[in-house]
């Protein structure tokens, strides 16, 4: 029996040339650190290590950059403020000056102290197990890009080096404790980042969405709301995208930013409220005044993301080319320039390359997002940090965007579903203000025509009879007792039903957050035995 061929259409040949390009584009960044690598051997006792360690290094860049700054630039494409070459841009810039400027000259070799380094028993052991730890962090990070799925690449190479140093020493060499600090961040970021993004899309919705003059609320609340956000992102940047830099305790950090705040309020305040007179009444309107503040965000979250995250790719490539030059197993490692440089540019070319995929399921494939939305995600991934921070609580800045987006998304749902919250925004504002403008003019007409002389009855009871029917419609409403019609209740329970949260891509991500470390972990065992077995 002869199958009717099937040809390849436009679309399916241009992804294939897309993705061809982007495979050289990544090959190309990978032999480009191969040959410096080959130009620093000198000195060191096993040069191939170096050389594959670099590989292994660059090629976690690559993947921290195509999942993990998805986080910081999703909800600005996902609520249109920004286009995703332009988020490209602005995260690719604040990503290598964040790694340039902030991320420091000495990082811990063991990430998180998840392993005691003293029980090591040679430089050999610990190089393999880094290795190790980082192919394995970085493999897992590329099939969770692949699936669609945002996972946290702090707790991908913690798993990693949990594996390795397991499969090197025994369980005795993990610290369970700060394990048991990582697991309950599983639990902690989301769930803060999502009551707070939710509170502050509540926030907004009362003071200014639920108003029936926006434009008027928005002058008063947009500068206030910004001014905070301008605080949080401060202080947020102050104590972790800057603390390699200068350390400055939780008070002096939220001191300075409340007087930056101030200056913005002042410095901002008179552009808004000329902005908000050009804009429509409507809630489209508003969503206009959180543009550029939601792309200074994802600057700062890039920026913050890069004086912190890119350790996770240079932080054991440091120990590795240490231990090598030096041949001893020390806590923490000098930064070269040139390691600095394989971490900030892999993150740059992976975010270019494989970013784009991650930024549009954070951006719109979760949940809706409009600029609104998208300012309360933001201004929580910086106040969870810091709130966390305070209070001692372990958290991950990818669950925390997550939670926050999800946050925004369950409270839309629960508006949604309740019909009268729902009316309360769109009915109360509209139809009830028609209804009284009505009666009102209905009254007018009642006492004009009761000054004439000669009134139709008819006409007057006709009249009188709307009226009450308006003040029973108004009563009715806010009392709860709104009377719908059969086709309303179906439309009703239809919302009821509509989820405005993806289910699917729900049960994805909490499935990725949770074997991220089992998953890491087993892979970075299986990769140390087989490099102990091969360099042995």
């Amino acid at each position: 029996m002869n199958f009717p061929s099937v040809k390849p259409t436009k679309e399916s040949k241009n992804k294939k040339l897309t993705d061809i390009y982007k495979f050289f584009g990544a090959l190309l960044f990978i032999l480009t650190i191969v040959w410096y690598a080959t130009t620093l051997t000198h000195g060191i006792s096993q040069p191939v290590l170096l050389i594959v360690a670099t590989v292994f290094g660059g090629y976690m860049a690559l993947n921290i950059g195509a999942n993990d700054v998805a986080n910081n630039v999703g909800p600005a494409v996902g609520s249109q403020a920004i286009t995703i070459l332009g988020a490209v841009i602005v995260a690719g810039v604040f990503e290598a000056l964040g790694t340039f400027i902030a991320g420091g000259n000495v990082v811990g070799t063991i990430k998180s102290g998840i392993i005691d380094p003293s029980l090591i028993q040679n430089s050999s052991t610990f190089v393999w197990l880094m290795m190790a730890a980082l192919l394995a962090g970085a493999i897992w990070l590329n099939l969770a890009t692949a699936f669609g799925a945002p996972v946290s690449t702090t707790q991908s190479i913690v798993g990693g080096v949990m594996g390795s140093g397991i499969a090197a020493v025994g369980f005795n060499m993990v610290n369970w404790f700060e394990m048991g600090k990582i697991i309950s961040s599983w639990i902690t970021s989301p769930l803060l980042g999502g009551i707070i993004s939710a509170v502050f899309l509540i926030i907004i919705k009362k003071t200014i969405i639920y108003k029936e003059d926006k434009r008027l609320a928005a002058k008063t609340m947009v500068p206030l709301l910004l001014s905070f956000m301008t605080w949080a992102f401060s202080t947020y940047i102050i104590l972790k995208g800057l603390k390699k830099l200068i350390h400055l305790n939780f008070s002096i950090a939220a001191f300075i930013g409340l007087l930056i705040a101030i200056g913005v309020y002042f410095y901002t305040r008179s552009s808004i409220i000329k902005k908000a007179d050009t804009l429509e009444n409507t809630r489209a309107g508003i969503n206009k005044l959180f543009n550029i503040p939601l792309i200074f965000s994802a600057a700062l979250l890039s920026f913050a993301h890069g004086s912190n995250d890119a350790a996770n790719a240079i932080g054991p490539l440091a120990g590795i080319y240490d231990t090598l030059a030096k041949g001893d197993v020390l806590s923490t490692a000098n930064i070269p320039l040139w390691v600095m440089a394989v971490g900030a540019i892999g993150i740059v070319v992976g975010l270019s390359l494989y970013g784009p995929k991650l930024i549009k399921t954070v951006g719109s494939e979760i949940t809706e997002l409009d600029q609104i939305r998208a300012f309360c995600v933001a201004i929580s991934a910086a106040l969870t940090v810091i709130i966390a921070s305070q209070l001692g609580l372990p958290v991950s800045s990818t669950h925390i965007a997550i939670g926050a987006v999800f946050g925004v998304g369950f409270l839309r749902e629960y508006l949604m579903k309740n019909p009268l919250k729902d009316v309360q925004e769109e009915i109360e504002q509209h139809k009830i203000n028609t209804e009284m403008e009505k009666l009102e003019e209905y009254k007018h007409a009642l006492e004009s025509l009761g000054k004439l002389k000669k009134v139709d009855p008819i006409l007057v009871k006709s009249l009188m009879t709307k009226i009450n029917e308006e003040k029973a419609i108004i009563i009715n409403i806010h009392e709860g007792e709104l009377e719908l019609s059969k086709i309303e209740k179906k439309a009703i329970k239809a919302v009821k039903k509509h989820e405005l949260v993806k289910r699917s891509a729900l049960k994805m991500i909490i499935a990725a957050w949770l074997i991220t470390v089992p998953v890491s972990a087993l892979l970075s065992a299986m990769f140390y035995y087989m490099l102990r077995g091969i360099l042995l």
